[in-house]
Order: structure tokens, then C-alpha cells, then sequence
């Protein structure tokens, strides 16, 4: 199923809207079917080579979650040092991912104790065959988000509100960076959408905050791993709108690594594009795209 207009809205970023009202590479284009093709083997190839790889999806799109297992096991053939990070769970929830990885608590106790259906609510079996592949070879998942009340609470009273304790589970507040008006005016268009009219200045700069906030707590995080595995492959499932034109987490993750030793690569791949990513220029909205449409 093709994603309509309204959740393609909500891949750019409305996770936070709906709290606050309650490297340059090659642009190609990659048809995805039941069997990897020649042409999406030598990507793969590409990707495994990378330290960090970014699967952008719409959040209930099967189709999304279809190509994110095939690639994460077609990643794993290639590079087995390979930790999925993923939007899904909150950085206070590791704990019971890890143990639910050892075997010692079930699929309905991780969603249990993580909070999942509260917290990020979309249907478990989106990403439950990603969470069985790691757990059959041992591979970390590692939670990425932010708490949901602290995203939250930016939203509704902004980021000097946040107490000491807030701050346990986020980047020090001196590292959240608002100033690329590029991707301020994107999520504006799109808060405007959602306030036809009335919507205040100060509503938006708090709606932004969140945003942000919720970008570079996923990039610290992935950068953190970076920095101790630097060998591993690391796969981020997160929503389109963190990744198009790496404006959320890309661009946030290499600022953070800069300057390293090393090269570092990684790469942006957008799942099953609607026409208006396929518009997207300057920066292009990834650096490539994966079809599955019509597998």
C-alpha cells in the first residue's frame, strides 16, 4: 500500500506536531523486488561499507517494513558487525531490549516493559521481524528516542523548562542546534498546515525545539556508537522526516564525529518515495531510493 498524503506528512516529523496539539553520493533510483536484483546487490555492497546507514520510513508503511528487514539482512550477510538502531523505543527502555535479546523475557513482556504501545503505539509486527532477526544472531538494538515527556514537555513550555532530571535521557541542552533555517522552514509548512491561520511564532519556535531535540538525542546516540564500535555497521530505522536531506539526524551525527581519524561514511536510503521526494533537490531528500511497490 502506497502511503496517502497524510502520512506522508507524518513522516516529516508530525510525531512531535501531534504531541505538541495533544557525504554526497549518487542519486539513484532502486526497484526493489521479491528477489535483490543486480543493481540493488552493488548498493548493498555500497552500504556495507558505511558506518552508518539510514532506512527512512513511513511509520505504517508495510511496505517500508518489508524493505527494512530484506536490507538488514542483506547487510548482515555482507558486514555481521552490525548493530539496528531504531525511533521505536526510548533511551531509558535499553535495558529490556537487551534482556529480551538474551532470551530472558518474551516479545509481550519487551513490549511491556518498554511501553511500547503507549509510547510509540504502531502495529508490533512492523518491527517484530527485525527484533527476531537480531535476537536469532545476536545483534545489539539500540534505543534511540527521546522520552516522551520530555518531548512533550519542550512542546508545550520549551527547552528552558526542561529540570536537571529531564535531562538524564538527552544531549546537554548546549548541544541543540535550531540554526539551519532550511529545515526550520520545512517543519514551519507544516505546522502551518496543522494551524491554518492561528498559528503563533512562539508555538512554532516550541514545536521546532522538540524536533530538534528529538534529532540530536538519536544522533548522540548513534554518534556514541559510532565512537566505540567504530568497525560495526550501524542500521537506523527512523521516519523520513529525521532523514530527508539529512537535515534531522544525518547532519547532526557528522557534526558530532568531526574531526575523526578515519573517514566516515554513511548513507540515507528512502523507503518507497512518494513523488514529492522524488522532487526533492538541493539537497536531494537521500542519497538513494528503494521501490518495492511492486514485489
Amino acid at each position: 500500500m502506497r502511503p496517502t498524503r497524510s502520512t506522508y506528512l507524518w513522516s516529516l516529523g508530525l510525531g512531535v506536531l501531534l504531541l505538541c496539539v495533544l557525504p554526497t553520493v549518487s542519486w539513484r533510483w532502486i526497484h526493489a523486488t521479491t528477489v535483490v536484483n543486480v543493481e540493488q546487490k552493488a548498493l548493498l555492497d555500497r552500504l556495507a561499507q558505511a558506518q552508518v546507514v539510514y532506512l527512512a520510513e513511513t511509520h505504517d508503511s508495510q511496505a517500508d517494513h518489508k524493505a527494512q528487514l530484506t536490507i538488514v539482512q542483506a547487510l548482515y550477510k555482507r558486514q555481521p558487525q552490525l548493530a539496528i538502531a531504531m525511533e521505536m523505543f526510548q533511551r531509558p527502555f535499553q535495558e529490556p531490549i537487551n534482556r529480551y535479546l538474551a532470551g530472558e523475557i518474551t516479545e509481550a513482556q519487551l513490549q511491556k516493559e518498554t511501553e511500547y504501545r503507549q509510547r510509540w503505539g504502531f502495529d508490533w509486527e512492523f518491527y517484530a521481524p527485525v527484533l527476531r532477526f537480531a535476537k536469532q544472531h545476536q545483534l545489539p538494538v539500540i534505543a534511540l528516542n527521546t522520552p516522551t515527556e520530555v518531548t512533550k514537555q519542550v512542546s508545550r513550555k520549551g527547552l528552558e523548562s526542561l529540570t536537571p532530571a529531564d535531562q538524564t535521557f538527552i544531549p546537554p541542552l548546549a548541544e541543540i542546534d535550531v540554526s539551519n533555517t532550511a529545515y526550520r522552514q520545512k517543519l514551519k509548512d507544516i505546522y502551518e498546515q496543522f494551524h491554518p491561520g492561528h498559528a503563533s511564532e512562539d508555538g512554532f519556535d516550541r514545536f521546532f525545539a522538540a524536533q530538534v531535540l528529538w534529532d540530536e538525542t538519536m544522533a548522540e546516540k548513534i554518534a556514541q556508537t559510532v565512537d566505540q564500535q567504530p568497525e560495526q555497521l550501524v542500521v537506523v530505522l527512523a521516519g523520513k522526516g529525521h532523514i530527508e536531506q539529512g537535515y534531522g539526524i544525518p547532519d547532526r551525527v557528522v557534526r558530532r564525529l568531526q574531526p575523526r581519524p578515519q573517514e566516515f561514511r554513511q548513507y540515507s536510503v528512502y523507503l518507497n518515495p512518494m513523488d514529492e521526494a522524488r522532487q526533492i533537490v538541493n539537497p536531494p531528500a537521500a542519497d538513494f531510493f528503494w521501490d518495492n511497490s511492486g514485489s
